[in-house]
């Protein structure tokens, strides 16, 4: 996985971005590509930061099919950081979610997910340092009925996430770790390699 993001010089806009490649295996199963990208603005004095954005997402079916479903999402979100104490890094995130999926009718989600970065051997997350990073993300459905006949539940999913960070320098970080997501009909668990980049 590749998050990115950008300010425009001396400007409250932004853009940001990421690029995520999933695998039901190890390999060669694909669950899920998604390239998501959206214009930001962050109001001065605060740390809030708003966000409009598009993904598109082609999900795969589990086992030999090769079969996928493709997906257009419109998205509305919110950034709310949280520091607390002299070393936990809280990131509160609210997004909405309009869904174009293929064979179904129009859709919304609603979703927050809380994350936790705690440097190890410092009190910040400055070059060098290691981490730890945390999240819990809820997804809801807006709605159950998606189209012939058929209807999905209210509760859509819910992941949880633990990995180790470094910090490698001013603006760019690694992450090593293991999600697990349940569903009403699956559960999974997904070793997950990203890098975030601030340019």
């Amino acid at each position: 996985m590749l998050f990115w993001n950008t300010t425009f010089k001396d400007s409250n806009w932004g853009i940001q971005g990421d690029f995520q490649h999933r695998n039901w295996d190890l390999i060669g199963d694909l669950e899920q590509l998604l390239l998501r990208g959206g214009i930001t603005y962050q109001p001065t004095g605060t740390q809030a930061k708003f966000t409009l954005g598009y993904g598109y997402v082609s999900t795969g079916a589990f086992g030999e099919s090769k079969s996928t479903t493709q997906e257009s999402r419109i998205y509305q979100e919110l950034l709310l950081p949280q520091k607390v104490g002299g070393r936990f890094y809280f990131t509160h995130r609210f997004r909405f979610e309009e869904r174009f999926v293929e064979n179904q009718d129009f859709r919304t989600r609603w979703r927050y997910n809380i994350f936790l970065n705690i440097p190890l051997n410092k009190n910040d997350l400055q070059p060098g340092v290691v981490y730890i990073a945390f999240y819990n993300e809820l997804f809801i459905n807006s709605q159950r009925e998606i189209g012939n006949g058929n209807t999905v539940e209210i509760f859509d999913r819910n992941r949880t996430y633990g990995a180790l960070g470094f910090t490698i320098k001013e603006g760019m970080r690694i992450q090593a770790g293991l999600m697990r997501q349940v569903t009403n009909n699956w559960k999974k668990k997904q070793i997950q390699l990203s890098l975030h980049k601030k340019f």
